[in-house]
């Protein structure tokens, strides 16, 4: 029994071990040492007990989504391989997406998982690479030794060894220097840096997930991004998706927030059903952006609530200014109504494409085509790259591909019809 408990504590991640048996060498044979076997039991014996580690499993992959009973299927398939992965691994992760996807939580809560389970015994330690410029980079990074520089009165550890036995969260990893990258490379691979002005290495031994909302292959290719180091970086690598990608998940992302803004205000918010029916329906209209995805939904939320009346109560009349609001700050109509006529969707998507696309040539392809088409293109217009704009359209089959490349598959639709990213764009 002490054998099998073992086995399964070690097998689920709870013990970093495996369970080895020893024996004394045979009467005769004392100069062999004996033997050893690595234990390796028949867990479909004790089923009950695979359950609740299969349970322990679906908890893991809850606790990263914050509890959010999400319904997308593409991002909870993600979310339980990131779990799989969070839980016996600490090579680094590379989480990429647009701003306001969540990159900067997920991060977080992988670190929290880890610490629930013994697994890391350091800090979670976070940046954005796009507040570091200069010499102020390298020292805030890897550290510097007194004098090393005007202005270095005092020792300064720097982020690399403040996350030793934790875990480094580097947002925007694209924005650091070339010079950072060599030395982020050599501490990520040796667990040693040389801080500034110091003749001695320093010695960190944390794990690493970067964050980034930009292409870092074409980076790469435009000299702007080391190689090695982001073959390094994204052995595991994931693209989190938009909002307007994930609008089944709206509603439960939207309860999340309202309970989380009456927290923080000390009293109890609500929508009545108009409210709720109002924001929702423009929240899920095709041509509501978000292009601050949950960024965005949560700025709505906490406004809403702080300026609900005293009953706490959110009406149609709150929702509607917030409608016009965000609509603003968006450079869009004020109030998106909904997928429209037939005729007006037909007629959106021509207004969209016939400066791209020759007249004739437009009035000879099908409507689903044409649909199609403008969906392609306003995902490009609100993307910096291709495949960003990829990973957007082709987020929910693309998790069902053992390898992809959401760029080149956008690249050969839009050739189809005689187009490319830049012309779009």
């Amino acid at each position: 029994m002490a054998q099998i408990c073992l086995f399964l504590l070690a097998e689920s991640r709870h013990l970093p071990a495996r369970l080895v048996q020893t024996s004394p060498p045979a009467r005769g044979d004392e100069q062999s040492g004996g033997k050893y076997q690595i234990i390796d039991l028949d867990l479909a014996r004790y089923d009950a007990l695979a359950a609740r580690f299969a349970e322990e499993q679906a908890e893991g992959a809850s606790f990263l989504k914050d509890g959010i009973p999400t319904k997308s299927a593409g991002f909870n398939a993600m979310i339980e391989e990131i779990e799989q992965v969070a839980i016996v691994s600490r090579e680094p992760i590379l989480l990429s997406g647009p701003t306001g996807a969540g990159k900067s939580r997920l991060a977080e809560r992988i670190f929290e998982l880890k610490k629930k389970r013994n697994q890391v015994k350091g800090r979670f330690v976070a940046v954005n690479c796009a507040t570091l410029r200069g010499d102020a980079a390298m020292s805030a990074l890897f550290g510097h030794k007194k004098g090393a520089f005007t202005g270095a009165m005092a020792d300064r550890p720097g982020l690399l060894k403040e996350a030793d036995g934790g875990l480094l969260f580097l947002d925007e990893i694209g924005e650091l220097g070339l010079d950072e990258q060599a030395m982020l490379l050599k501490a990520i691979e040796e667990k040693r840096f040389l801080p500034v002005g110091a003749d001695r290495e320093a010695q960190s031994d944390f794990m690493l997930i970067s964050g980034t909302n930009r292409d870092s292959r074409l980076a790469v290719e435009e000299g702007r991004f080391r190689d090695d180091l982001l073959a390094r970086i994204c052995l595991w690598s994931w693209c989190l998706p938009g909002l307007a990608q994930r609008r089944e998940d709206i509603a439960p992302n939207l309860d999340f927030e309202l309970e989380r803004a009456s927290r923080a205000l000390g009293k109890k918010v609500a929508f009545n059903k108009e409210g709720r029916e109002t924001f929702l329906a423009f929240a899920l209209a095709p041509e509501t952006p978000w292009r601050g995805n949950f960024r965005d939904l949560s700025a709505a939320v906490t406004r809403l609530a702080t300026l609900a009346p005293s009953s706490g109560r959110i009406g149609a009349e709150l929702v509607g200014k917030e409608m016009g609001r965000l609509a603003e700050g968006w450079g869009t109509e004020k109030q998106p109504s909904g997928l429209g006529s037939p005729r007006s969707r037909a007629q959106a998507a021509d207004d969209v494409l016939s400066p791209l696309v020759p007249a004739a040539e437009l009035a000879a392809t099908d409507r689903f085509d044409r649909a199609g088409l403008a969906e392609a293109v306003a995902a490009c217009r609100e993307s910096r790259t291709l495949s960003e704009a990829g990973c957007k359209l082709f987020h929910a089959s693309r998790t069902k591909k053992a390898s992809s490349n959401d760029a080149d598959r956008l690249r050969k639709y839009l050739a189809k019809f005689g187009l490319d990213f830049e012309r779009v764009k």
